[in-house]
Protein backbone atom coordinates (compact mmCIF):
# COMPACT_ATOMS: atom_id res chain seq x y z
CA UNK A 1 0.00 0.00 0.00
CA UNK A 2 1.36 3.50 -0.86
CA UNK A 3 0.59 5.80 1.62
CA UNK A 4 1.91 9.67 1.87
CA UNK A 5 1.82 11.53 4.63
CA UNK A 6 1.23 14.96 4.91
CA UNK A 7 2.39 17.46 7.99
CA UNK A 8 -0.48 20.30 8.19
CA UNK A 9 1.41 21.18 11.75
CA UNK A 10 3.86 20.48 13.70
CA UNK A 11 3.55 23.31 16.64
CA UNK A 12 2.26 23.13 19.97
CA UNK A 13 -1.11 24.73 21.28
CA UNK A 14 0.58 28.00 21.56
CA UNK A 15 2.38 28.05 17.79
CA UNK A 16 5.33 29.29 16.89
CA UNK A 17 5.76 32.19 16.61
CA UNK A 18 4.54 32.60 19.95
CA UNK A 19 2.42 35.95 21.23
CA UNK A 20 4.65 38.24 22.34
CA UNK A 21 8.08 36.82 21.71
CA UNK A 22 11.20 37.48 20.99
CA UNK A 23 13.56 34.38 21.23
CA UNK A 24 15.74 32.95 18.46
CA UNK A 25 12.66 30.67 17.05
CA UNK A 26 10.17 33.23 17.37
CA UNK A 27 12.14 35.78 15.44
CA UNK A 28 13.50 33.08 12.99
CA UNK A 29 13.13 34.19 9.01
CA UNK A 30 13.65 30.16 8.47
CA UNK A 31 9.52 29.05 7.95
CA UNK A 32 10.29 25.61 9.60
CA UNK A 33 10.35 27.95 12.51
CA UNK A 34 6.81 28.45 11.86
CA UNK A 35 4.74 26.49 13.43
CA UNK A 36 0.68 25.94 13.41
CA UNK A 37 -1.27 23.78 15.64
CA UNK A 38 -0.22 19.60 15.10
CA UNK A 39 -2.35 18.20 12.69
CA UNK A 40 -1.48 15.44 9.97
CA UNK A 41 -2.98 14.50 6.39
CA UNK A 42 -2.32 10.48 5.49
CA UNK A 43 -3.25 9.29 1.91
CA UNK A 44 -3.73 5.37 1.14
CA UNK A 45 -5.88 3.81 -1.05
CA UNK A 46 -7.25 7.11 -2.72
CA UNK A 47 -8.32 8.37 0.06
CA UNK A 48 -7.59 11.36 2.41
CA UNK A 49 -7.62 10.72 5.71
CA UNK A 50 -7.38 14.12 8.37
CA UNK A 51 -6.20 13.52 11.88
CA UNK A 52 -7.22 16.07 14.30
CA UNK A 53 -8.89 19.59 13.88
CA UNK A 54 -6.98 22.05 14.96
CA UNK A 55 -8.00 25.78 15.15
CA UNK A 56 -5.02 26.67 12.78
CA UNK A 57 -6.81 24.03 9.93
CA UNK A 58 -8.69 26.69 7.45
CA UNK A 59 -4.94 28.40 6.74
CA UNK A 60 -3.32 24.73 6.94
CA UNK A 61 -5.97 23.55 3.93
CA UNK A 62 -5.95 26.30 2.00
CA UNK A 63 -1.82 26.21 2.07
CA UNK A 64 -1.71 22.70 1.03
CA UNK A 65 -4.85 23.13 -1.24
CA UNK A 66 -6.72 19.88 0.48
CA UNK A 67 -9.99 19.60 -1.51
CA UNK A 68 -10.86 15.95 -0.15
CA UNK A 69 -11.52 14.74 3.30
CA UNK A 70 -13.21 10.99 3.72
CA UNK A 71 -12.84 10.54 7.17
CA UNK A 72 -11.28 12.28 10.69
CA UNK A 73 -8.99 10.57 13.03
CA UNK A 74 -9.13 11.86 16.32
CA UNK A 75 -6.53 11.67 19.00
CA UNK A 76 -7.99 13.60 21.92
CA UNK A 77 -10.63 16.13 22.73
CA UNK A 78 -8.24 19.08 23.90
CA UNK A 79 -8.94 22.41 22.14
CA UNK A 80 -5.75 22.50 19.96
CA UNK A 81 -6.78 19.31 18.00
CA UNK A 82 -10.61 19.68 17.78
CA UNK A 83 -11.31 23.44 17.84
CA UNK A 84 -10.93 23.33 14.04
CA UNK A 85 -14.36 21.07 13.87
CA UNK A 86 -16.41 23.75 12.25
CA UNK A 87 -13.94 24.20 9.33
CA UNK A 88 -15.14 20.58 8.32
CA UNK A 89 -18.40 22.66 6.89
CA UNK A 90 -16.28 23.20 3.95
CA UNK A 91 -15.69 19.14 2.48
CA UNK A 92 -19.18 18.50 4.04
CA UNK A 93 -20.19 20.80 1.12
CA UNK A 94 -17.73 20.57 -1.75
CA UNK A 95 -18.40 16.50 -1.00
CA UNK A 96 -22.08 16.43 -0.05
CA UNK A 97 -21.57 13.81 2.32
CA UNK A 98 -21.47 13.66 6.09
CA UNK A 99 -17.81 12.77 6.91
CA UNK A 100 -17.31 10.06 9.49
CA UNK A 101 -15.27 10.90 12.70
CA UNK A 102 -13.07 8.21 14.87
CA UNK A 103 -12.19 8.55 18.42
CA UNK A 104 -12.40 7.06 21.69
CA UNK A 105 -14.89 7.53 24.18
CA UNK A 106 -13.70 10.38 25.64
CA UNK A 107 -13.18 11.86 22.47
CA UNK A 108 -16.42 11.27 21.26
CA UNK A 109 -18.76 12.56 24.57
CA UNK A 110 -16.74 15.63 24.01
CA UNK A 111 -17.98 16.16 20.37
CA UNK A 112 -21.30 15.52 20.85
CA UNK A 113 -21.46 17.60 24.22
CA UNK A 114 -19.68 20.86 23.13
CA UNK A 115 -20.40 20.24 19.26
CA UNK A 116 -23.83 19.26 19.30
CA UNK A 117 -24.66 20.92 16.00
CA UNK A 118 -22.34 19.27 13.96
CA UNK A 119 -24.99 15.80 14.64
CA UNK A 120 -27.71 17.20 12.43
CA UNK A 121 -29.31 15.98 9.53
CA UNK A 122 -27.56 18.56 6.43
CA UNK A 123 -29.76 21.24 5.12
CA UNK A 124 -30.24 22.16 1.37
CA UNK A 125 -27.14 24.54 1.81
CA UNK A 126 -24.54 21.80 3.65
CA UNK A 127 -23.49 25.37 5.33
CA UNK A 128 -22.50 23.38 8.95
CA UNK A 129 -20.49 20.19 9.54
CA UNK A 130 -21.93 17.10 9.40
CA UNK A 131 -20.69 14.18 11.14
CA UNK A 132 -21.24 10.76 11.80
CA UNK A 133 -18.90 10.48 15.14
CA UNK A 134 -17.93 6.81 15.33
CA UNK A 135 -16.47 5.06 19.10
CA UNK A 136 -13.08 3.00 18.47
CA UNK A 137 -11.03 1.31 21.15
CA UNK A 138 -7.90 -0.73 20.30
CA UNK A 139 -9.39 -3.13 18.01
CA UNK A 140 -8.51 -2.25 14.56
CA UNK A 141 -11.59 -0.35 12.00
CA UNK A 142 -11.95 0.48 8.57
CA UNK A 143 -11.76 4.73 7.65
CA UNK A 144 -13.32 5.25 4.34
CA UNK A 145 -12.06 1.69 3.39
CA UNK A 146 -8.71 2.36 4.85
CA UNK A 147 -7.68 -0.18 7.63
CA UNK A 148 -6.45 2.28 10.69
CA UNK A 149 -4.88 0.46 14.01
CA UNK A 150 -5.58 2.52 16.92
CA UNK A 151 -2.56 2.76 19.29
CA UNK A 152 -3.39 3.27 23.37
CA UNK A 153 -1.30 6.02 24.74
CA UNK A 154 -1.54 8.29 27.76
CA UNK A 155 -1.57 12.13 28.16
CA UNK A 156 -1.42 12.66 31.23
CA UNK A 157 -4.17 11.10 32.99
CA UNK A 158 -5.96 10.67 29.91
CA UNK A 159 -6.22 7.71 27.84
CA UNK A 160 -6.11 9.00 23.98
CA UNK A 161 -5.17 7.29 20.87
CA UNK A 162 -2.44 7.07 18.69
CA UNK A 163 -2.99 5.79 15.11
CA UNK A 164 -0.63 3.39 12.58
CA UNK A 165 -1.73 3.13 8.81
CA UNK A 166 0.45 0.59 6.92
CA UNK A 167 3.77 1.23 8.22
CA UNK A 168 2.82 4.90 9.34
CA UNK A 169 2.37 5.34 12.56
CA UNK A 170 1.48 8.95 14.10
CA UNK A 171 1.62 10.06 17.81
CA UNK A 172 0.87 12.98 19.30
CA UNK A 173 0.40 14.80 22.64
CA UNK A 174 2.41 11.24 24.42
CA UNK A 175 3.79 11.32 27.78
CA UNK A 176 3.49 7.63 27.96
CA UNK A 177 3.25 4.62 25.88
CA UNK A 178 1.66 1.49 27.60
CA UNK A 179 3.92 -1.60 27.55
CA UNK A 180 1.30 -3.53 25.01
CA UNK A 181 1.51 -0.46 22.60
CA UNK A 182 5.27 -1.11 21.54
CA UNK A 183 4.11 -4.37 20.56
CA UNK A 184 2.05 -2.18 17.84
CA UNK A 185 4.62 -0.09 16.63
CA UNK A 186 7.21 -2.55 15.18
CA UNK A 187 7.99 -2.53 11.85
CA UNK A 188 7.76 1.28 11.13
CA UNK A 189 8.92 2.78 8.33
CA UNK A 190 7.57 6.48 9.36
CA UNK A 191 6.93 6.98 13.10
CA UNK A 192 5.82 10.82 14.18
CA UNK A 193 6.25 11.25 17.82
CA UNK A 194 5.52 13.81 19.87
CA UNK A 195 8.48 16.49 21.36
CA UNK A 196 7.30 19.23 23.02
CA UNK A 197 10.18 20.83 24.60
CA UNK A 198 13.63 20.60 26.14
CA UNK A 199 12.37 19.74 29.43
CA UNK A 200 9.68 16.71 30.56
CA UNK A 201 6.27 17.56 31.03
CA UNK A 202 3.47 16.43 32.81
CA UNK A 203 1.41 15.33 29.74
CA UNK A 204 4.03 15.27 26.88
CA UNK A 205 7.33 13.47 26.09
CA UNK A 206 10.52 16.10 26.34
CA UNK A 207 13.32 15.76 24.30
CA UNK A 208 15.34 13.08 25.95
CA UNK A 209 11.83 10.92 26.25
CA UNK A 210 11.15 11.42 22.60
CA UNK A 211 14.91 10.07 21.54
CA UNK A 212 14.33 7.33 23.96
CA UNK A 213 11.22 6.43 22.55
CA UNK A 214 12.75 6.64 19.32
CA UNK A 215 15.03 4.42 19.69
CA UNK A 216 12.69 1.42 21.73
CA UNK A 217 10.84 1.90 18.37
CA UNK A 218 13.31 2.03 15.79
CA UNK A 219 11.29 3.03 13.13
CA UNK A 220 13.60 3.59 9.57
CA UNK A 221 12.60 7.04 9.90
CA UNK A 222 11.38 9.23 13.34
CA UNK A 223 10.02 12.96 12.93
CA UNK A 224 9.38 15.19 15.88
CA UNK A 225 6.12 17.32 16.19
CA UNK A 226 4.63 19.00 18.57
CA UNK A 227 6.95 21.27 19.68
CA UNK A 228 7.03 24.56 21.94
CA UNK A 229 9.36 27.49 20.50
CA UNK A 230 11.53 26.77 22.79
CA UNK A 231 12.79 23.66 20.82
CA UNK A 232 14.62 25.86 17.53
CA UNK A 233 14.33 23.96 14.39
CA UNK A 234 18.83 23.76 13.36
CA UNK A 235 19.64 23.98 17.01
CA UNK A 236 17.23 20.74 17.51
CA UNK A 237 18.22 19.34 14.47
CA UNK A 238 22.21 19.08 15.04
CA UNK A 239 21.40 17.12 18.46
CA UNK A 240 19.82 14.05 16.52
CA UNK A 241 20.72 11.10 15.62
CA UNK A 242 20.51 9.27 12.14
CA UNK A 243 17.52 8.73 10.76
CA UNK A 244 15.59 11.23 13.59
CA UNK A 245 14.72 14.29 12.63
CA UNK A 246 12.77 17.49 13.19
CA UNK A 247 9.65 18.11 11.32
CA UNK A 248 7.64 21.11 9.97
CA UNK A 249 4.77 22.33 8.33
CA UNK A 250 3.85 20.81 5.16
CA UNK A 251 6.30 18.22 5.30
CA UNK A 252 5.46 15.50 2.88
CA UNK A 253 6.94 12.01 3.23
CA UNK A 254 5.77 9.52 0.34
CA UNK A 255 6.46 5.76 1.16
Amino acid sequence: MSIELLLLGVGSSGGSPAIGCSCPTCTSPDPRNRRTRASAVIRAEGKTLLIDTGPDLRSQALRENLLQVDAVLYTHPHADHIHGIDDLRAWCWLQKVALPVYGNTLTIEHIKSRFTYTLLQPNEYWDKPVLTPIEVDAEPFNAAGVRVLPIPLLHGRWPILGFRIGNVAYLTDVSEIPESSYALLQGLDVLVLDCLREVPHPTHFGVVQSLAAAERIAARRTVFIHMTHELEYHALSSRLPPGIEVGYDGMRITM
